[in-house]
């Protein structure tokens, strides 16, 4: 099994993990709606000045990705709908409402609802390891709703930071139809539509965006949090589907919530302890699953981008077997058992 999404993941929830409290210190200087559009921003800017270096490299290497085309466009409009547009606004409303820490711990709701929906509306392959991963954050989201500062729980924070991870939730599975094709490409595409958006309606309705350090902060965080990660996240969606990288990703709230603690210097008291420990179990349970049994491949013609070691494209033509590069290729129909993730060659049914 190629572990190399996994670290692809754990890449992704990492830089989007740090960039969740920095967002929430500079909330006080834009509205919700601005804030969500100015990072995306942030992200296309920071992918744009990439992309010729990217591009640069990939010809060194000789490497050929493929790009998106009119039967993706559904998935990509459903992606920047929920997951650039959405999404973040909720996010960023509930942001307003909960501390930093609380949203950062929250955020493992995202691999819940990216799992359920890729289990029951796609299909993906699950077992009990995964329900009890999902079992462990839902309850750790409920213990961290609690304030006991005034003994009640506060719904409207979390709440809203729920539904945002809900709309992810559904971003992440209409990415994974399409994560085939060149991930830089999505990502600038996303970034753009997303970023504008938000930012064009704020200007329309009369609102500003300052224009000082604040806004080179929220671009810098948008980059990196939301442009890089997201790249990498797709990378990852391909190699072991949308569950697994949903849950996967739910690593983001520990380094979120470590941010919190030391920059805004926020703390929850007891429940951030069972809470953390909670979430901390489910995540374990997706790292350390195994999957393997014996399948059927059915015969298929196809074309995305594929390399050669992969151990399911060993077609002949001339091309460097490491290099990456996309045309029309056929699977023959074929039975045989190993390891494997709910990758693009693995979307077979279970009893």
């Amino acid at each position: 099994m190629d572990r190399r999404p996994v670290l692809y993941v754990i890449t992704a929830a990492a830089l989007y993990g740090v960039g969740l409290p920095l967002t929430k210190a500079l909330l006080g200087d834009f509205s919700p709606v601005a804030m969500a559009g100015l990072l995306y921003c942030g992200a296309f800017i920071g992918l744009g000045l990439y992309y010729p270096l990217a591009r640069l490299a990939r010809t060194k290497r000789k490497e050929e990705y493929c790009g998106l085309s009119r039967p993706d466009m559904p998935w990509l409009a459903g992606s920047v709908l929920t997951g650039g547009f959405l999404a973040p606004i909720l996010l960023m409303m509930g942001l307003n409402l909960a501390t930093g820490y609380s949203a950062s711990l929250l955020s493992n709701l995202e691999g819940v609802t990216t799992a359920i929906i890729a289990v029951f509306v796609f299909r993906e392959s699950t077992g009990k390891r995964l329900w009890a991963a999902l079992a462990c954050m839902t309850i750790g989201a409920v213990v961290l709703s609690w304030n006991g500062g005034e003994g009640k729980f506060e719904l409207a924070g979390p709440l809203l930071i729920v539904l945002s991870m809900v709309c992810w939730g559904f971003d992440n599975n209409f990415t994974r139809q399409i994560a085939t094709k060149d991930p830089l490409q999505i990502a600038l595409v996303k970034s753009l539509v997303a970023g504008t958006a938000p930012v064009i309606i704020v200007l329309l309705a009369g609102g500003k965006v300052p224009l000082d350090m604040t806004l080179v902060y929220a671009l810098a965080v948008g980059a990196f949090g939301y442009g890089a990660s997201l790249v990498f996240f797709i990378m990852a969606l391909k190699g072991i589907g949308a569950s697994r990288t949903g849950a996967l990703f739910g690593l983001a709230p520990f380094v979120g919530a470590l941010v919190s603690v030391l920059v805004l210097q926020e703390w929850l008291g007891w429940v951030m302890l069972p809470a953390a420990g909670l979430m901390a179990l489910g995540a374990w349970l997706i790292v350390a699953e195994t999957h393997g049994h014996a399948h059927r491949h059915e015969d298929v013609e196809h074309s995305h981008t594929h390399t050669h070691d992969d151990g399911h494209h060993e077609h002949g033509h001339e091309c460097a077997a490491a290099a990456r590069h996309s045309h029309l290729h056929r699977h023959a129909g074929t039975e045989h058992d190993h390891g494997h993730y709910p990758d693009d060659h693995h979307r077979h049914d279970h009893e």
